[in-house]
Parts: structure tokens; sequence; C-alpha cells
């Protein structure tokens, strides 16, 4: 089964620009799972609401239209579907939707950008938190598997600059620290897993800096898996090839 993540930055702009169906026929995904989307299903044209041989499934902001927005597009007709925390604060901006299948959970999340000043990062970190509970509480009934833009690199390896980062939201060490957590509560940030040493792999590039043409980028997308599914890990990759967002797709093949 072969599940991808990709912040699109807007499905309509993705329309627009013709990036859908070159996505679909060069990953191929059974699941795939977008961040934000920045639309609400009304506005979206047919093509995203019924993917030929897919279910969908939408979570959108109730705060501001255009914003954030979630979507989880399936082949395997899921057992159910929850739509955030069950935390108001947290689900009102549309950044959670999650599927519970025969022999796992997948959830996708679009975290908070810690910006915009001191009381955002704290929302962030909050967020980051109320998140890891939630997920162990899944998994109590069975293994978890967790994607989408985390908005933060983990380690120097994971950004182009690191020195220059420090300081900048994203790379804090409050922020990275979150990532330790859910290593040290038991799951498997797969990239890092199976490519320990590679370097220069990035998801996420500032556009307006014309970043990616010099792959000066960021990893902020990740596949995170419960360890009781390590020895069914079969791939995890960054498709940095595939264009139309300032992110591009990561994706995870597993038995």
């Amino acid at each position: 089964m072969k599940i991808v993540s990709w912040n699109v930055n807007g499905l309509r702009s993705l329309a627009k620009n013709g990036y859908w169906g070159d996505f679909l026929k060069a990953v191929k995904p059974d699941i795939f799972c977008l961040q934000e989307t920045k639309a609400s299903p009304e506005q979206l044209p047919e093509e995203f609401l019924s993917p030929a041989g897919y279910s969908a499934f939408f979570s959108s902001s109730e705060v501001k239209k255009g914003y954030s927005g979630v979507a989880l597009y399936s082949k395997v007709e899921p057992l159910q579907i929850i739509y955030g925390m069950g935390i108001k604060e947290f689900d009102q901006e549309g950044r959670i939707v999650g599927a519970e299948f025969d022999n796992f959970w997948l959830i996708n999340a679009y975290f908070p950008n810690g910006g915009q000043g001191p009381e955002r990062l704290d929302y962030k970190l909050r967020f980051y938190d109320a998140f890891l509970a939630f997920v162990e509480k899944l998994r109590k009934q069975k293994p978890v598997i967790f994607c989408g833009d985390v908005n933060t690199a983990h380690e120097e390896i994971d950004l182009a600059r690191p020195k220059a980062n420090e300081e900048s939201t994203g790379f804090l060490p409050e922020e990275r620290a979150w990532i330790d957590e859910v290593i040290d509560a038991g799951y498997v940030d797969t990239f890092r897993h199976l490519h320990p040493h590679t370097k220069d792999a990035y998801s996420y590039w500032d556009l307006q800096a014309r970043a990616r043409d010099r792959n000066v980028g960021w990893r902020l997308d990740y596949f995170f898996i419960s360890n009781e599914l390590a020895r069914q890990l079969k791939k995890a990759e960054i498709h940095n090839d595939i264009y139309g967002s300032d992110h591009c797709p990561v994706s995870l093949t597993i038995s």
C-alpha cells in the first residue's frame, strides 16, 4: 500500500495549473492526504470531489475561508472517519482528518505555523501536545500512521541552513523537542529511519526566493508510524520531481 502526503498550498490553484493529473499519474497513491487545501468542498471542481476510484473526505476551516484545510482520499473504504481531536480550539481551523482501517489508524494533519508572534507559537506548541495525546489514545486500539506538514525541521540535516535559522520558527529548540517526544513515545520517522544520512532531502522551499532552484529547503513533511508497524515499512520517499506547490509530496509504502 502506498500512502502519499502533500501540502498543496491551495487545491484550486493546483487545478488551474494542471498539476493534479500529473501528480496522480506519477505517484499512483492508494491513499493520499492533502494539507492546506484552502477550500471547502462546495468551492472545489468535480475532479477534486470524486477522483475516479477514490472516496474523498474533507475538513475545512470554520474561522476563515480559503485558509488551512485538509483532505483524505482512499481507494480502500475506511471503517470510519474522524474530523479533529475533539478540542474546539484546535479543530475549528480544519487541520485534521483521520481514517480507521482494518489494521491501523491513519491521521492526516496540517500542523500550525509558529510565526506571527508568541501567541501563535504557543498555539502551535499546545496543538503539538494535544495531538500526541490524541494519537496515543488511538494507538491503544490499533497501530497509528500519521502524516502531514509538521512545520518543523527536526535536525540540522533536515534544512539547508541550520545555523542561520536557529532562532526561526520551524527550527526552534522547543519545536524540535516535540519531535523528540514523538520518537521517544514510540513513533518512527520513516524517511530518516530508511535514509539516516541522506543530505539535501527537503520537502519545502520558499518560492519567493526561488529557493527550489538552488535546493535551499526544509524537510517539514513527514510520515510517522508507531513502532508496531516498523517491520512492514518498505519505502519512504520524497517526490521532489512533483511541482505545483511550495511543498512536494512525500510517501510511505507499507506491506
